[in-house]
């Protein structure tokens, strides 16, 4: 990734973070959930990073 792509996926997620602060507490719970699925879908989607030394 590149800086720009890596910055903007991070100005992404703090918007989404503070579309889900402002909702009701039970709301909010359950859009966490969510992104945390997303999240870690994402994670498990992404290449691995080469091991160090290598």
């Amino acid at each position: 990734m590149t800086e720009t792509t890596d910055r903007g996926g991070s100005e992404g997620l703090v918007s989404r973070v503070r579309v889900i602060e402002g909702q009701p507490l039970a709301s909010r719970a359950a859009a966490y959930a969510s992104l945390h699925d997303e999240l870690a879908r994402r994670l498990d989607q992404a290449p691995p990073e080469p091991a160090p030394g290598g």
